[in-house]
């Protein structure tokens, strides 16, 4: 499967399909068919509706949602050929008549569900966010779903109080980091970061969490437990699920509150109830996508939040390898091979390729994928929401 996701890379300029017409043609990046390769190809434009955004994208971020999609394993099913792509930034290059909100020449950050991954991007003007001055097209990809849904689980969900105790899993992946930003510079919480290496713990130590645990050395409950004492921690916020989840749950002090955001060790685990009871634990899911439809006002405001944070140079936001849009295929494995770490971007319409280790700069060009999180370690199940499944 490796070889074939890399071969591609090379075939897909070979994909491309011309368009007779006026209108300039751009690339995006298509799945044809699933659990296949993704192919570059020229797309022909269409006209914006009166409520629509035409958006230059410049970079992409990476989810592992979109790498789901990609399989027909996510809750949300596209019809093929579909773009992929839940988050970018660029500047706007047409407005339709409705639209007053941006105007061409604004920098916004969209979240489109999917076509993010191309040159251009049609959007409803509802799912764009203007970028402030002071935050970067870069950064501000890799804002929208790991800081959206940080932001939501502590305070929206888990109701995080300052001095509390947070403790992360999959801490080293995109939603992860951003967990642990959020807790400890804008909540002032204590965060103990769980992750699957050394390597990973200390990644996370160096962005901010007080504590590291590593659960590929042994349980995770008598780790915490070393840290904590028997008090346990106020708050957990679980992206690995199955036994992870349980040791997790079993972690907690009285009255404390567990946020279930994903699955990436590929097992949803039964909640013991007796244990909820116990301790009067509260055990509640996050499914920040939904907010969108269900309460749109709360999930815009977590957007203007991380937008704002970062702004102000609260938050920074950590990003791993940049891919250009033909490396999309490199990116995915980058991802599914558990390298990365962060939110990996790919950059559509500047080929700004740093090495986080050297943070050289690679002359800009075209289009370039910001990776994201790494893939659980077998099959996904059907119909598991998974953000950040880093472990």
């Amino acid at each position: 499967m490796a070889a074939a996701w890399g071969r591609c890379v090379s075939r897909a300029w070979l994909c491309r399909t011309a368009w007779q017409g006026c209108g300039r043609n751009y690339r995006a990046a298509l799945c044809t068919e699933l659990k296949r390769p993704l192919v570059i190809e020229e797309v022909s434009p269409r006209p914006v509706q009166p409520h629509e955004v035409r958006v230059n994208v410049h970079f992409c971020g990476i989810n592992f949602a979109d790498i789901l999609a990609c399989r027909g394993q996510y809750q949300e099913r596209h019809q093929l050929p579909f773009t992929p792509g839940m988050e970018f930034s660029g500047m706007v290059l047409e407005t339709g008549t409705d639209v007053s909100m941006v105007k061409e020449g604004d920098r916004v950050i969209g979240l489109p569900g999917f076509g993010g991954m191309a040159e251009e991007c049609i959007i409803d003007h509802k799912n764009l966010w203007q970028i402030p001055e002071k935050v970067s097209l870069r950064e501000a990809a890799a804002l929208p779903v790991s800081y959206g849904t940080a932001i939501f689980a502590l305070e929206h969900r888990a109701c995080t109080q300052p001095g509390e105790t947070v403790l992360v899993t999959a801490a080293a992946g995109a939603t992860g980091l951003a967990v642990i930003d959020v807790a400890t510079n804008i909540l002032q919480a204590k965060v103990i970061a769980a992750a699957g290496s050394d390597e990973k713990c200390q990644l996370a130590m160096q962005r901010g969490a007080q504590s590291s645990v590593n659960y590929s050395r042994g349980s995770l409950k008598e780790a915490v437990g070393k840290l904590v004492g028997t008090g346990g921690v106020n708050v957990v916020i679980d992206m690995v699920g199955g036994d992870v989840f349980l040791e997790a749950l079993r972690s907690l002090a009285y009255e404390g509150r567990i946020v279930v955001v994903g699955f990436a060790g590929g097992t949803i685990a039964s909640v013991p109830a007796n244990l909820l009871l116990l301790k009067n634990i509260t055990a509640m899911g996050l499914y920040w996508g939904r907010y969108r439809h269900q309460n749109f006002p709360v999930f815009s405001r977590s957007l203007s939040s991380a937008l704002q944070y970062c702004q102000e140079g609260r938050i920074q936001p950590h990003i791993g390898e940049v891919f250009k849009l033909e490396e999309v295929n490199d990116a995915f494995l980058h991802v599914t091979q558990r390298k990365s770490t962060g939110k990996p971007p790919t950059p559509l319409n500047t080929w700004c390729c740093k090495n986080p280790a050297t943070q050289a700069a690679v002359p800009p060009a075209h289009l370039a994928l910001t990776g994201a999180n790494p893939s659980p370690p077998g099959q996904p199940q059907e119909q598991t929401s998974v953000e950040d499944p880093h472990v």
